[in-house]
């Protein structure tokens, strides 16, 4: 009992134990029959590297169908590696080259989906085998053989043996923190709706704990995953978008909040509308978390309900512009005017963040709900682009020396290409260990490589020293050799996992002692080759980790959220030109808006992929989910209120000519805005002292309201007071990203301290 419950704390799901019992099944067969039957010393090779390679090295999630055509897909391209490795293993300088190259594609294509990233190893090891097992053409047929006999019964094997059960990391915790979000929004409009009843602020408190607790367990598990948790599936891309969704749903649920708090006229028309939007919005979380948790659910009830929704959204619109924009306790003075807009703001920001979530679960279900001729044919539900779009937009986002991923896969390419010559020139027994030793230890740091290698090494000593022991208790006992090899090949897969890095690299050395004694007995001196291979492949590492951008993460940190503010910021700002600068005639979004969008996420990405470097090579220390996560999410903050920004803007016709002085005010803010996240990004790439958070300016408040008044005042065209409208409106959304400045601050001045990983 106390095994399992070990076993259990560092093998969540069993895993690792699933994957290693399948490989102590299937690979000793497929040897045993290739080499006792075939008699074919190509075919045993491939097919018990293959397996080992494909049951081993990639673990896919989702659902039982999309985890087999993924190790499908696997076995393809790695069949073409197969034959592109073979035809590149003479003569020694195509095969670095080629090393070089097909590493880079691999190791970049990650960047594409987590499904590619996952794969890379096995991929890889489908092209240093037989690159660096020198072959012909003659060769190549044996070599796909095996490659293809281990192909078709791991997927079988994956499919029968021990399937895993559908693992979709942010499904679970998403549908967990929609629904809590939505018994909060049901909480405080209970609370709110009974004058302030003492008996409910128990109630409307534990909500507001429990939806900031369940949004912040879904980012956390957004960022356990090694890799950015998506793929090019339509449904992984949808709901990867929930994670930066739900965090600004809370924030706006928290601002409506504190604002309903301090109101107290509930029976005026706006407040009235405003409160449906908040029923209204708690209806459809609800049924867009009974939508989420099932597969392919049918999505009309949650449709309905953002029907609903955007219904109530109007509403709130036309009792505002219906009502006249003063108030007789204070004779029409612009901050009571502004007072009369916030319940609109409110609500309207409430009800775009709730439609934003409904839409993305809508589209993953219908996706879901797609025949196979539909998927087959690539048919996407109508506002999501294709998987080849997809693929390209992921992939522009990762080209620039500002690329974490970018680097990283330049730095393994070179890496692995040396070892290649090296390990050619220099003739040793078994070559691909070399680049095998390479690829295991190679980190994104000289330090963290140099701390690899010395597990590496240690741990591959270790196996030496117990593959002599158990040869020596064996002897040359060939039948007990095939007894032992399922047992250390369950060992060695479990062992990585479980118990540490040195422990895997020491039971995979037993794995290859036992199996070069069964091919050829040679004794326990095969695992002093290893030793000496897998040092010459620790040595590229070192040496590849020490010349090519050595400094770590931190510094990678920095410099892409200062990337990330810079384009998020941009993007914020044609997002307010289009608002209330010169537009298309039709009110469609213009070409720089939808660049810029574009260029803001492929910066957000980046940056995702930096801060998980960064959290991975801080190991046990994982304080940055608490002190540099504010900083990361506050690019998420400011790309999201740009995103509504636009959003408010959509459809409407050109400014009107009442407002210019409202335009102004606008200007200002933003101009604010500009300076001071263009300072941040400055001075974090310099690390220098970080700029205050700026005090908001109490008289663009008056400006605008007074812009407003003077429109309706010179104006009955409602569409002059609608602009007028909106644009106080994205006034609030400035005022939001302006309140992350002080959120935003004091984490990334942790950050800027923190030099190197420790």
């Amino acid at each position: 009992m106390r095994f399992r419950e070990w076993l259990s704390r560092h093998d969540p799901g069993y895993s690792a134990l699933r994957r290693a019992s399948r490989a102590a099944i299937v690979m000793p067969l497929l040897f045993a029959f290739a080499s006792g039957v075939l008699r074919n010393p190509d075919v045993a090779i491939f097919s018990a590297f293959g397996s080992f390679a494909m049951l081993l090295f990639v673990d896919f999630g989702g659902p039982p169908r999309e985890r087999a055509q993924a190790l499908a897909a696997l076995a393809v391209v790695g069949a073409v590696l197969v034959s592109l490795g073979t035809l590149a293993s003479q003569p020694v300088w195509l095969s670095a080259v080629a090393m070089s190259v097909v590493a880079l594609v691999v190791l970049f294509a990650g960047s594409v989906s987590s499904v590619s990233a996952s794969a890379s190893t096995a991929l890889l090891l489908a092209f240093i085998l037989p690159v660096t097992l020198p072959g012909t053409i003659a060769s190549l047929g044996p070599r796909l053989l095996g490659w293809g006999i281990a192909a078709v019964v791991c997927i079988v094997a994956v499919t029968v043996l021990w399937p895993a059960p559908a693992r979709e990391p942010l499904r679970g915790p998403a549908v967990e923190a929609i629904r809590a979000l939505a018994g909060r929004l049901r909480a405080e409009s209970a609370f709110l709706l009974s004058d302030g009843d003492p008996a409910l602020v128990a109630d409307r408190d534990r909500t507001s704990g429990e939806a900031g607790a369940e949004v912040a367990a879904l980012h956390e598990a957004f960022l356990a995953a090694p890799y950015r948790p998506t793929g090019l599936s339509t449904p992984a891309r949808t709901i990867v978008r929930l994670v930066d969704e739900l965090a600004w749903l809370d924030s706006v649920m928290t601002q409506f909040e504190r604002y309903a708090r301090r109101s107290s006229a509930v029976a005026e028309p706006t407040h009235a509308a405003a409160w449906t939007v908040k029923s209204a919005a708690a209806d459809a979380l609800d049924e867009g978390a009974l939508v989420l948790a099932q597969h392919g659910a049918d999505s009309s009830v949650l449709e309905a309900a953002l029907r609903r929704l955007a219904q109530a959204r109007a509403d709130v619109e036309a009792a505002m512009l219906a009502q006249p924009m003063t108030d007789g306790g204070s004779g029409g003075a612009p901050e009571a005017m502004v007072t009369i807009l916030d319940p609109g703001f409110r609500a309207q920001e409430l009800a775009y963040a709730v439609a934003t979530v409904g839409t993305n679960i809508s589209l993953t279900a219908r996706a879901e709900r797609r025949s196979w001729w539909q998927r087959m044919l690539g048919r996407q539900p109508e506002g999501v682009s294709g998987p080849l779009a997809a693929a390209a937009e992921r992939a522009s986002g990762y080209v620039g020396w500002n690329s974490v991923w970018l680097r990283n896969s330049i730095r393994g390419a070179i890496a692995l290409g040396l070892a290649v010559l090296l390990a050619k020139l220099t003739g040793v027994e078994h070559s691909f260990w070399v680049v095998l030793g390479t690829l295991s230890v190679l980190r994104s740091n000289a330090l963290s490589t140099g701390q690899t290698v010395l597990r590496g090494v240690l741990g591959t000593v270790i196996g030496v020293v117990l593959g002599a022991a158990v040869l020596t208790v064996i002897g040359s006992n060939v039948a007990v050799l095939w007894i032992v090899l399922p047992v250390a090949i369950l060992i060695a897969g479990v062992a990585p996992s479980v118990i540490s890095f040195a422990a895997g690299q020491a039971a995979f050395t037993v794995v290859l002692v036992l199996l070069f004694n069964i091919i050829a007995p040679t004794g326990w001196t095969v695992g002093l080759i290893r030793i000496e291979d897998i040092a010459l492949g620790c040595v590229v590492s070192l040496l590849v980790g020490v010349l090519f951008w050595p400094r770590g993460a931190a510094a990678s940190l920095r410099r892409a959220l200062s990337d990330a503010y810079r384009e998020s910021i941009r993007y914020l700002e044609a997002a307010v030109t289009y608002g209330v600068g010169p537009r298309d005639a039709d009110g469609s979004y213009a070409g720089e808006l939808r660049a810029q969008a574009t260029r803001a996420a492929a910066a957000s990405r980046r940056l995702d992929d930096a801060f998980r470097t960064y959290l991975a090579e801080r190991g046990a220390k994982r304080r940055p989910l608490a002190e540099v996560s504010a900083s990361v999410t506050g690019v998420a903050g400011v790309r999201q209120a740009s995103d509504a920004i636009a959003e408010l803007w959509r459809g409407q016709p050109p400014g009107d000519r009442h407002t210019a002085d409202a335009r102004g005010a606008l200007n200002d803010a933003l101009l604010k805005l500009e300076t001071w996240y263009s300072q941040l990004a400055e001075q974090l790439v310099a690390r220098g002292a970080l700029p205050e958070p700026v005090p908001s300016d109490p008289t663009m408040v008056a400006r605008l309201a007074g812009a407003v008044l003077a429109s309706q005042a010179t104006s009955t065209d409602m569409h002059d007071v609608s602009t007028a409208v909106r644009i106080i409106w994205t006034a609030d959304y400035l005022e939001v990203v302006s309140r992350l400045e002080s959120v935003i601050v004091a984490p990334v001045r942790v950050l800027r301290d923190d030099v190197a990983p420790r």
